[in-house]
């Protein structure tokens, strides 16, 4: 993918879920890995040759949800870059019982032995790395993303958004003509639908979503063109 401002972003599609990986970097050459499902040595290997060819330096990995499709490559890439895992404590016990889940589809467990660092509601994420640490209260020099916490695919789903570059990373919460699965651990169809009417159906309709899996799409397409985003009573029931 392009340029966005100053931001540069890059999307992996990877393991047998077609999971979309994102790499944000600034024009510093700090990044963050967002959702890396990195499931083959190959996968792992495609990501981090990115990393290396493009000279930049990774400050954190952000999770949008605790699934594991979404977080194979998540302890590794923490150990190798000696960076941090951000994720809502919410979707811990998810995470503690993807290695059943993933056995249960035919697939290897992931390593789930990193340690992780609490999002939450309205917080603030940068890219850039200060003296301390990656993290929150983003400053004028550096690109921020505000957590929108949206529960319902899993207790602990959250996406990025940035309102200066009209992004939105939406996990599994959100995807081009549909939204995420509610019959797994922790969904709630209720709470999801409550989570995209009330906090991203809001937003300004050329705010670019770039979903967990497919295709690229906008706020307006959806609040528009999303089956199953319809309210109940609509124009079509009055006319038939």
């Amino acid at each position: 993918m392009g340029i966005a401002g100053k931001l540069k972003i890059k999307s992996f599609c990877l393991n047998p879920f077609r999971e979309n990986c994102y790499i944000l970097s600034d024009d510093d050459g700090s990044c963050v890995i967002v959702d890396p499902g990195c499931y083959t040595p190959s996968e792992l290997r495609s990501l981090k040759e990115y990393i290396s060819q493009n000279e930049l330096t990774p400050t954190a990995i952000w999770l949008t949800h605790g699934h594991f499709d979404h977080l194979f490559g998540a302890a590794g890439l923490s150990r190798d870059y000696s960076v941090p895992v951000w994720m809502s404590p919410e979707d811990k016990t998810l995470v503690e019982r993807d290695g059943e889940f993933a056995i249960g589809v035919g697939l290897n467990p992931p390593d789930v032995s990193f340690s992780t660092r609490d999002l939450s509601d309205g917080q603030i994420l940068r890219l850039a790395q200060d003296d301390n640490d990656v993290i929150l209260n983003g400053s004028e020099e550096s690109l921020t993303f505000q957590v929108i916490a949206t529960p319902g695919h899993t207790q602990g789903c959250v996406c990025f958004y940035s309102e200066d570059l009209k992004i939105l990373l939406t996990g599994d919460t959100l995807f081009a003509g549909a939204i995420g699965r509610t019959d797994l651990f922790g969904g709630d169809y209720d709470k999801e639908i409550v989570s995209i009417m009330d906090k991203l159906m809001g937003l300004p309709g050329d705010v670019e979503v770039l979903p967990g899996h497919g295709p690229a799409t906008t706020i307006a397409e959806e609040r528009t063109g999303n089956p199953f985003l319809r309210p109940w009573g609509g124009v079509d029931d009055e006319i038939i």
